[in-house]
């Protein structure tokens, strides 16, 4: 009795999976075919990326070495054919990479070409803070040194991605409006931070004496 249930139950499974199949092969054919038209087309679009991003990287290197033989203008517009034509990482180095290159010859430029990437919500936080750094900088020593100190300023919270850099240009700044007090309290800020940089530690040494009216001491 038990094996005749089994054969039933078994008989009546194969039953409902065959009227299934009839009722619903069409709907179930065509699902399987998305998921394997959606599979290939997310690896045929990953492959298009990784291509773009190969051509941009040695179309990048090409530009640095531009500006590195002293060919500024060429370079400029190579960085901006890159910043136009690619996407993702590439296109914001080229275009922070084009302010920098603008900034040697013009800083006026320079820093309005930061201020537009900085002030780009498509651009990541970290990258946008960077471009307000890099026109802050650029405005130090023009007409706009009051607003670049104030950018400055807001960098260098404790929290800042840029806090470090920022505050050494703070801290120098100061130095040389003679204000020893300034640079005192922003060199402190360095000192007192363990994520400073091992690098910017070693040139506080000389800042700290500078701001204190010392003798400068070099360490080997």
């Amino acid at each position: 009795m038990d094996e005749f249930i089994r054969e039933v139950d078994e008989e009546y499974r194969r039953q409902r999976i065959a009227e299934i199949w009839k009722r619903y092969s069409a709907l179930i054919v065509g699902l399987a075919f998305l998921v394997v038209a959606g599979v290939a087309g997310w690896r045929y679009w990953q492959h298009v990326e990784q291509q773009r991003a190969e051509a941009a990287s040695v179309r990048y290197d090409a530009a640095l070495r531009l500006a590195r033989d002293g060919k500024s203008d060429e370079a400029e517009k190579a960085l901006a054919g890159i910043a136009g034509e690619s996407s993702g990482g590439y296109r914001v180095l080229a275009r922070l990479r084009a302010a920098a290159e603008a900034g040697k010859g013009d800083a006026a430029a320079g820093a309005k070409a930061f201020d537009t990437i900085a002030n780009d919500n498509a651009v990541e936080a970290p990258l946008r803070d960077l471009a307000r750094l890099r026109a802050a900088m650029l405005r130090l020593e023009g007409s706009e040194a009051q607003t670049a100190t104030a950018d400055l300023e807001r960098l260098a919270s404790p929290t800042g991605n840029w806090r470090h850099t920022a505050r050494e240009m703070l801290g120098l700044a100061a130095l040389k409006r003679g204000d020893s007090d300034g640079a005192s309290r922003w060199f402190d800020q360095i000192a007192g931070d363990r994520e400073t940089p091992q690098g910017l530690r070693s040139r506080l040494q000389i800042y700290t004496a500078l701001a204190a009216g010392g003798a400068v001491q070099t360490t080997q």
